[in-house]
C-alpha cells in the first residue's frame, strides 16, 4: 500500500530576547510578522527561486497579500527569556495566485502555537493607491502540489469563503469604537501596504482601551480575515465587541474599516484566556 509522504519542512531556530517577547511572552505580533515572512521564503523556496521576487504574466512586481491568518492552540505564554524555539514551515499553491502555509512552534519539544496562512499574488492597479490592489494574473505556477498539505490547504480556502459570505452581518450597536491613524513609519511595510500585523496591534489597542482591562489576557486563538487596504494618512475605525458564549474566554469580534470611505478592511475574532495579576514579590 502506497502512502504519501509530508514534505521536509523548513525549519527556523530562535532564542527569545527582548524583539522576540512581549509582558505576557513570545509576543504575538512578532510571531504573525515572522511567519508572514517564513511564507514569502516558502513560495520561493517551493519554486526554485534563490529571492523572493514574482511577476505576474505581464510583468509587474507582485506581492502576496493575506486573504486569511489563523492562530490556533496557542501558549505562547511559555516562552521566557533566553529560552530556544522552533519554528516549522510548510508551503502549498492553491492556484496560480494563492498559497497556504503552516507554522508550527516548538518549545521544548512540545507544540505552543499553529499558524495557518493563506495569500493572493497582488498590484496597484493605479500606482501609489493601495485603495486599487487587485489580484495579479500570474502564470501557471512553478511549484509542485504536495499531497500532505492539499486537504488542509484546501479546507482553510473554504474557511476564507465561509468568513467573506457571512461578513455582512448585523451591525454592532453596543460595539466600543475606536480610531486609530497608523503610522507610517511603524505599521506600514516596505511595499508601502498597511502591514498585516498592524491589524492584529490596532485590535489589541482597542481591546486594552474599550475593554478596560487591569492585565494583560492570554491569547489562545485569533483569526484575521482581509477585505482590503488603506493609503497612508487614511484613519482606521474599529468596532469591537465581546462575545459571552465562550465559558470563561475574553472573546471578541471587531470590525475595522477605512476612515475615508467606510469600507471594510478586515475582519479579526479573538479568544484569550484572562489571568490573574501576579503576586509582586516582597521586598
Amino acid at each position: 500500500m502506497s502512502t504519501h509522504l509530508l514534505p521536509t519542512p523548513l525549519v527556523g531556530r530562535y532564542t527569545a530576547g527582548m524583539p522576540q517577547l512581549c509582558c505576557s511572552g513570545l509576543s504575538e505580533n512578532w510571531l504573525l510578522k515572522e511567519c508572514g515572512h517564513r511564507h514569502w521564503l516558502a513560495i520561493a523556496h517551493s519554486q526554485g527561486l534563490a529571492q523572493p521576487e514574482f511577476r505576474d504574466a505581464q510583468g509587474h512586481k507582485v506581492y502576496a497579500a493575506f486573504s486569511l491568518v489563523r492562530i490556533q492552540q496557542a501558549q505562547l505564554e511559555r516562552v521566557e527569556e533566553n529560552d530556544t524555539f522552533s519554528i516549522s514551515t510548510l508551503c502549498q499553491p492553491t492556484g496560480r495566485t494563492q498559497h497556504y502555509s503552516q507554522h508550527v512552534v516548538e518549545l521544548h519539544g512540545q507544540c505552543i502555537a499553529r499558524v495557518a496562512m493563506l495569500s493572493v499574488f497582488v498590484r496597484r492597479a493605479q500606482a501609489g493607491s493601495n485603495r486599487s490592489i487587485v489580484r495579479a494574473v500570474m502564470a501557471a505556477p512553478h511549484a509542485t502540489p504536495q499531497p500532505g498539505l492539499a486537504a488542509a490547504a484546501e479546507a482553510f480556502v473554504q474557511r476564507g469563503r465561509a468568513r467573506r459570505a457571512a461578513a455582512h452581518a448585523p451591525a454592532m450597536a453596543d460595539a466600543h469604537t475606536s480610531v486609530y491613524t497608523p503610522c507610517p513609519y511603524n505599521d506600514f511595510n516596505g511595499a508601502d501596504l498597511l502591514y498585516f500585523s498592524s491589524f492584529q496591534s490596532m485590535v489589541d489597542r482597542a481591546e486594552w482601551a474599550g475593554l478596560r482591562s487591569t492585565h494583560p489576557a492570554q491569547l489562545r486563538e485569533r483569526e484575521l480575515v482581509f477585505y482590503g487596504n488603506l493609503d497612508i494618512g487614511d484613519a482606521v475605525h474599529t468596532q469591537l465587541q465581546t462575545d459571552a458564549k465562550p465559558e470563561g474566554l475574553l472573546a471578541h469580534r471587531s470590525v475595522l474599516r477605512r476612515g475615508s470611505d467606510g469600507m471594510r478592511i478586515a475582519e479579526v475574532f479573538t479568544r484569550k484566556q484572562p489571568v490573574q495579576q501576579k503576586l509582586a514579590l516582597a521586598a
